[in-house]
């Protein structure tokens, strides 16, 4: 169900998608409890060979920042569920995050998503 709701001077259209309440990518949305924070997700409809290629270039750029992928290997926090879109969310999130959260470093060719809503669960926390 969606609902227009203004929030700053953007009209904005929020989307509830598996617990997650998604803001169309380049919107701000208000996160819970006032803290401002946004993540970007995988979309949900993005095939396989993107999300792929989604990671590879999050994870060949964090490398260049001293950062890594880590997380998403074997045995590691954020492995399981083992599926490309989780995966490609952490990372993703990671390189959004690295960029200062701006709404361009979650375009990665229109497959992300901009959340106010935590994706972590169990032990994967995101940044």
């Amino acid at each position: 169900m969606e609902r227009s709701e203004r929030t700053s001077t953007v009209l904005t259209k929020k989307v509830s998608l598996w617990g997650y309440e998604l803001c169309g990518l380049g919107v701000r949305g208000r996160s819970p409890r006032g803290t401002g924070k946004t993540w970007c997700v995988a979309k949900p409809s993005t095939d396989d060979a993107a999300l792929a290629s989604n990671i590879n270039s999050a994870c060949n750029y964090l490398g260049t920042r001293g950062l890594n992928c880590n997380q998403i290997q074997s045995g590691e926090t954020c492995y399981d569920p083992e599926t490309l879109i989780n995966h490609a969310s952490v990372v993703v999130n990671s390189y959004y995050q690295d960029n200062g959260g701006q709404e361009h470093a979650c375009h990665f060719t229109n497959s992300g998503l901009i959340t106010v809503s935590d994706p972590s669960y169990g032990s994967c926390q995101y940044a």
